[in-house]
């Protein structure tokens, strides 16, 4: 699939899929976590970068008060093309099935008129890189062209009531906020960001995909969340963003030992974030790597959403002469690893994962 806008919207005109030019095209990027996983929503610290893969929206607007929907998404589920009523003032759609028109369901509000859209993406659904923030932040940047309607907030509304994924606000902000050549530090308590410049040209972000789908909505996500929340609560703070080890340790017979595992990861990779932006600041990418293996490290035994195959791409990373650091990124249970690392040892990387796999 094609890797910019005016690709996409020409492998779509091709496929038929339109008779005529759409009025509209937007696009929005997927994400990959560099540090910070499961920290946003307890409102610590997150360093993402947007990445070439992005989802495209074309369409145009129609004059019958129907909404129709396309998507050409082999992995999503059957129907392809969903077609609804434009709701009345006050009336809000409601999810349903298909899943994958929950995404576009949840934005659909407020005065519109009805249109025409087709959705397609190259960013990998179930692969920890956000396709469904991508897929929201560019069908709200659509919506906009439609009947002007803030963008990452009413795009994590709708993944929290209509995909049922209480999410924190990372993925959105990254899709919406990204800039090329740089991380995004995002405070998700202030909501303030920091842009970190990611320009060396000896420096490169590999991503591979383990090929295990993640499914985090029904999964253990939602219990993951639950946990830091009721841990925060026994140390009596808003949130484990309050809370330090000393507070941890200090009220360590509170919690359970599994809810102490999980609030020990949260308060150290906030920290850790912290840390490794100053890091990537400095240049210093060997304190960078250290911390993103140790955000690993943290995942698997302290919060343990990671899974084996996973587990052996770091490690394979990690063997090789030039890679600085490596981890699984994004939600978890499957999905994709993050390497920061000499562009001069990319090809041996490469080659060392494909034999080790």
């Amino acid at each position: 699939k094609g890797e910019n806008l005016a690709e996409i919207m020409t492998e779509i005109l091709e496929e038929g899929l339109w008779r005529e030019d759409p009025k509209i095209a937007v696009s929005a990027p997927g994400r990959v976590n560099l540090i910070g996983e499961h920290t946003d929503y307890n409102q610590g610290f997150v360093l993402p970068m947007a990445i070439q893969m992005r989802t495209v929206v074309v369409g145009s607007p129609r004059e019958d008060g129907i909404i129709s929907i396309t998507t050409t998404a082999e992995e999503a589920e059957e129907p392809k093309t969903v077609q609804l009523s434009v709701p009345r003032e006050g009336v809000s759609l409601k999810p349903g099935e298909p899943c994958w028109a929950n995404y576009v369901k949840g934005l659909s509000t407020g005065p519109l008129p009805g249109f025409d859209v087709v959705i397609e993406s190259n960013v990998p659904i179930g692969g920890g890189l956000s396709s469904s923030a991508s897929l929201e932040v560019a069908m709200y940047t659509f919506l906009q062209q439609l009947s002007p309607v803030t963008k990452a907030l009413v795009c994590q509304k709708a993944e929290h009531t209509f995909a049922m994924m209480p999410c924190g606000i990372m993925d959105q902000f990254i899709s919406a906020m990204g800039k090329e050549g740089h991380a995004l530090l995002i405070d998700c308590r202030s909501l303030e960001t920091r842009l970190v410049p990611l320009t060396d040209p000896d420096l490169v972000v590999l991503i591979t995909n383990s090929n295990v789908r993640h499914t985090l909505t029904g999964s253990e996500y939602p219990t993951r969340r639950r946990q830091c929340e009721e841990a925060a609560k026994l140390l009596g703070k808003a949130s484990l963003r309050e809370a330090s080890m000393s507070d941890l340790e200090e009220s360590r017979s509170l919690l359970n030992k599994e809810m102490y595992r999980r609030a020990r990861h949260v308060i150290g990779e906030i920290e850790r974030t912290s840390r490794a932006a100053e890091a990537l600041e400095a240049k210093d990418y060997k304190r960078f790597g250290e911390l993103m293996v140790e955000s690993h490290n943290s995942l698997r035994d302290d919060y343990e959403v990671s899974c084996p195959e996973l587990d052996e791409l770091v490690a394979a990373a990690m063997e090789v002469p030039g890679v600085y650091g490596s981890r699984m990124t994004g939600g978890g249970f499957g999905g994709c690893t993050v390497t920061l690392l000499e562009s001069g040892a990319a090809e041996k990387v490469l080659k060392h994962i494909k034999v080790c796999g």
